[in-house]
């Protein structure tokens, strides 16, 4: 067993609690670059911490680990909630972060698999990253190894052709270790998805590629876990797709389904109250009235 396997904690408090480190992080790193994404890295939050830190094959003293699970940040400018998960789990130091994206730091606002030890892909343009997580999958099984490789996708990329390209092939080769997780924010940078673009019904779409779909809250995180443990192992079969369902910028409720702060920066006395609000945990959204 690998040290990183045995640093694997399934307590949903400490997994919340590193849901809570990702926003908090993703709060200083915005305020040292001038601009940061929040909204998108807030919805992803607690499905980074139930990943990393109690789910995925990994070893941080061994970055190329030829069994490793693979992970593919397809929406790659939430990179800014990854970097920090990635330094906690002894990947790198923390310090290298604090000159984010500043001339000369590996750490921009996509990550660059060739400088980051722990990143296996290169982001920039959406809806790239479930073709590069198909040959992944598809590598895994030529070369006889049973690592799954894991895609986390934006809802609005879903726009992009090149991800149902991809969705087709992973059903006819029948690529049961490979494992899409839609972060369902609803939220593109254009507006709210069902209306730029509509993606619904989405568990439909995917069942009709020859995937197996499951839809949970995407910040419940026993929903999360019971959902990863039941997985099933890299093998031949359907390929296996989590919609989570999630509130962009979940954890500061002014950020919450707005269109503002896609990408934004909070100064003075408006980073100390996102930050109060992040420390003093998640709270139910209110409803609208009739």
């Amino acid at each position: 067993m690998s040290e990183a396997q045995d640093r694997r904690n399934f307590s949903e408090d400490y997994l919340a609690d590193r849901a809570k480190f990702v926003r908090l992080e993703t709060l200083r790193l915005t305020r040292i670059a001038g601009a940061g994404h929040y909204s998108s890295t807030f919805s992803a939050a607690e499905l980074f911490a139930a990943l990393y830190y109690s789910h995925l094959r990994l070893d941080p003293q061994n970055p190329k680990w030829e069994d490793r699970d693979r992970f593919v940040l397809s929406k790659g400018h939430a990179a800014i909630g990854l970097y920090p998960v990635l330094a906690d789990l002894g990947f790198y130091s923390p310090s290298k972060l604090d000159d984010f994206t500043r001339l000369g730091s590996a750490f921009g606002d996509h990550p660059d698999m060739k400088k980051i030890p722990g990143i296996d892909f290169s982001s920039g343009s959406l809806g790239h990253g479930l073709s590069v997580a198909l040959g992944m999958a598809l590598a895994g099984r030529m070369g006889k190894r049973d690592y799954r490789t894991y895609c986390m996708l934006g809802d609005g990329e879903l726009n992009e052709g090149q991800i149902w390209e991809a969705a087709m092939a992973a059903g006819h080769f029948q690529l049961q270790g490979l494992v899409g997780i839609i972060d369902r924010n609803q939220l593109s940078i254009d507006g709210p998805t069902e209306k730029v673009m509509s993606v619904e019904p989405l568990a439909d779409r995917f069942t009709a590629f020859g995937w197996d779909v499951t839809r949970i809250d995407g910040h419940d995180l026993s929903a999360i876990m019971n959902t990863l443990s039941g997985l099933k192992p890299a093998g031949t079969g359907r390929p296996q797709m989590i919609i989570a369902d999630t509130v962009k910028g979940k954890g500061v409720k002014y950020m919450e389904l707005s269109l503002d702060w896609h990408v934004g920066n909070l100064v003075g006395a408006d980073y100390d109250d996102a930050w109060a609000e992040i420390e003093a945990g998640l709270q139910p959204m209110e409803k609208e009235d009739a």
